[in-house]
């Protein structure tokens, strides 16, 4: 039986009969008769099964066709169990801490040492050591359904984004929270616009909104004067006492102070210097200073017909040539243009014809960049470091990377500086830290690497065949030592790594160098007979050097070391009731302290997963690193020095750049020696067969 193959069962059953009687054969073989053909007839076994009267031929199918599939269940269990033979059983953690909610949240972000969660008409202020509730502000209109933070310096601006689109900027000093503006709220509800997307840069300089409403999309910049909130916080006095400012928008003040304690397990412990909880009260008197609209930036127009006579009126009327020979600015007579449609509907007529579907409506995706490289930047402007001065964007479906420079005020044009075209439409872009690199995820699997400090290319990679980009996630550059990855405390050059999540949830690792081209190598293979292990997202550990957290859709999330291609554990939350596959979490991983924090649904009384959904509440995990004796270590000691690294010979070749340029300059110096004394060597040489040469001629 178990040499039984289940796809066997299909096929027709044969066996040999004699036609004559059978007789037992004598002992000497010798006397053996010779077999032959004519004697035995060939007889199919289910001949008589398929002469069967209904229904039992019928219920002999049916058994046939479900111990056929018993059988290939029965082998698929059984390959299962081999390879989870061969599997190391990770150790799995459980949450350090517990904040329980009232409500779903909507969102969550993570700065300096709070946490912010958008809930009903507002969000809440949570200090990240003690995991204690320290502000609610509650007098929004409807629900906030996101929330961004971004840091500035010592304080925080806030940016929550509720129900209605409508987008407000916060801002959070010390034990006072101030509102700036409410960007896009309007009184007459006909006109109000939803924002979509935002972007702020970070440096906390620069703000950018993707905005939608009455069928039109366009993107509003805004700078953002961070150096005079400061000031304006700091001397209050001073600010109430300017010139009335232009009337803007105010929420109703809550209480002037609203702290709050909630029962919570132990503290994750993030820093040893945990600060006291702060009682936070809102400020409604002073008003800060608006941030400067720089501009307004729409999706690029259809390819039309031009006006133009001739070439000559093209190059007499057309002020620059940034876009020519990039697919942006098009100069083609109305008469070709329709000779061009007529061709191309009469090849594809066969395929044009039916229903139109509604082309989506156009999205972008937008960066802000801090090299002054990109673009031409006026010699009246000076740049400072640190400070973004280019925004770089792309449209849903379009081929073309535009770059605008931020140095502009509103009466200037925006039109872009600099177009970068590709092959094939842009689908997916991300930055490094500071904008160091940039990758292009384009529609055909393609994905390019730039360099933008130093301006070049690192190469472009084509993805394995049926893998496109889904999210892509830039890794700090890490070295491995003694089998533990560390970070080296200088600044590494010329040196990208990148986790590229594509679209049949494989993994890959890209690196690139400025010496090499950029390779892949697969992480986690796509899954083929259980989707429910595909991957959702991937999330980068800035605390833990070469880590990423893996959140599958059965609701697993592993911590994988990049470098060695293995889990090293995993995260869970036992208590936590199981959602529905597939399962979308909402996380936010810290950038300043080694945790991360996950939403869950928590059952009452944690009786079994399968509880009534009203009858659980919504709860905030955190999971701090150095609560957990494997990880521990690793936080804590994760940057190496440079000489540490020279002393480990292994290294020579991970050193930097500068130290590697300076070697090679030593090696060439000495080779030049070498080289002078061979040209001396030399020319010692000439001369003497030239006197040889003068005294033949001599004789």
């Amino acid at each position: 039986m178990s040499s039984f193959k289940g796809s066997q069962a299909q096929k027709p059953r044969l066996s040999v009969f004699s036609k004559g009687p059978l007789e037992i054969p004598s002992p000497t073989e010798a006397d053996w008769p010779k077999d032959d053909e004519k004697d035995f007839v060939f007889k199919d076994m289910d001949q008589e099964l398929d002469s069967l009267p209904q229904p039992y031929r019928m219920i002999n199918k049916l058994v046939n066709y479900l111990f056929d599939q018993s059988w290939e269940i029965i082998e698929e269990r059984e390959s299962l169990r081999e390879v989870e033979k061969n599997w190391t059983v990770t150790t799995t953690y459980p949450p350090s801490a517990e904040i329980r909610l009232d409500k779903m949240p909507g969102g969550m972000a993570v700065s300096q040492d709070y946490l912010f969660i958008g809930g009903p008409k507002g969000f809440s202020i949570y200090n990240l050591h003690s995991c204690k509730k320290i502000y609610v502000l509650e007098k929004f209109k409807v629900d906030v359904i996101s929330i961004w933070a971004t840091d500035l310096g010592n304080d925080v601006l806030i940016v929550p984004v509720d129900e209605m689109g409508i987008v407000r900027l916060f801002y959070l000093c010390k034990d006072s929270l101030y509102l700036i503006k409410a960007i896009n709220e309007t009184d007459d509800t006909s006109k109000q616009s939803t924002c979509i997307k935002m972007e702020v840069s970070q440096s906390g300089d620069y703000a950018a909104f993707l905005f939608q409403g009455a069928g039109d999309v366009w993107l509003e910049v805004y700078k953002l004067p961070k150096e005079i909130w400061l000031k304006e916080v700091e001397h209050p006095q001073s600010a109430l006492n300017q010139k009335k400012k232009p009337k803007q928008l105010q929420l109703n003040t809550p209480d002037p102070v609203v702290t709050e304690s909630i029962e919570t397990s132990s503290g994750p412990n993030v820093s040893s210097n945990s600060t006291q909880d702060l009682n936070i009260s809102f400020k409604s008197d002073l008003k800060l200073s608006l941030p400067v609209f720089i501009m307004k930036i729409k999706p690029p127009k259809p390819i039309t017909g031009t006006t133009f006579k001739s070439p000559l009126e093209v190059f007499a009327k057309v002020e620059d040539y940034f876009g020519l020979g990039s697919g942006q600015n098009h100069f083609i007579k109305d008469v070709q243009w329709e000779q061009h449609m007529e061709i191309f509907y009469a090849s594809y007529k066969k395929h044009l014809e039916g229903e139109w579907e509604e082309e989506p409506v156009s999205m972008a995706t937008f960066h802000f960049f801090y090299t002054n490289s990109l673009t031409t930047t006026p010699t009246d402007v000076k740049s400072s470091s640190g400070v973004a001065c280019v925004l770089g964007l792309h449209w849903t479906g379009s081929h073309n990377f535009f770059l605008y420079s931020l140095n502009k005020t509103p009466k200037d044009k925006t039109d872009c500086e600099n177009v970068w075209p590709c092959a094939s439409p842009i689908v997916m872009s991300q930055v490094s830290s500071f904008s160091s690199y940039l990758a292009l995820g384009c529609e055909d699997g393609v994905l390019i690497l730039w360099d933008l400090a130093q301006g070049f290319l690192f190469g472009v990679l084509a993805l394995p065949e049926g893998c496109f980009c889904q999210s892509i996630h830039f890794l700090r550059f890490f070295l491995v030592d003694q089998g533990q990855n560390v970070y080296p405390d200088y600044p590494v050059k010329f040196e990208v790594m990148c986790v590229v999540l594509c679209t049949n949830s494989s993994l890959h690792l890209v690196t690139a160098s400025g010496t090499q081209g950029p390779t892949s190598r697969v992480l986690v293979d796509r899954p083929v007979m259980h989707m429910e292990e595909a991957i959702y997202a991937v999330a980068p550990v800035p605390a833990l050097p070469g880590m990423v957290l893996i959140f599958s859709r059965n609701h697993t999330i592993n911590l994988m070391d990049v470098a060695k291609t293995e889990v090293i554990c995993a995260f869970s939350v036992l208590s936590c009731r199981q959602q529905a596959v597939p399962w979308k979490p909402l996380f936010v991983v810290s950038s300043h302290h080694p945790c991360f924090l996950l939403h869950g649904t928590h059952p009452h009384g944690r009786t079994t997963s399968t509880d009534d959904p009203k009858n659980t509440t919504d709860s905030v995990f955190c999971f701090n690193f150095e609560d957990y004796t494997l990880l521990k270590d690793i936080s804590k000691k994760c940057t190496i020095s440079q000489k540490a690294l020279e002393y480990n010979q292994s290294f020579s070749q991970m050193l930097p750049v500068e130290k590697r340029c300076e070697q090679f300059l030593q090696k060439s110096f000495q080779l030049a020696k070498t080289q002078m004394k061979g040209h001396e060597q030399w020319s010692r040489l000439r001369k003497y067969s030239i006197m040889l040469q003068k005294e033949l001629l001599k004789r």
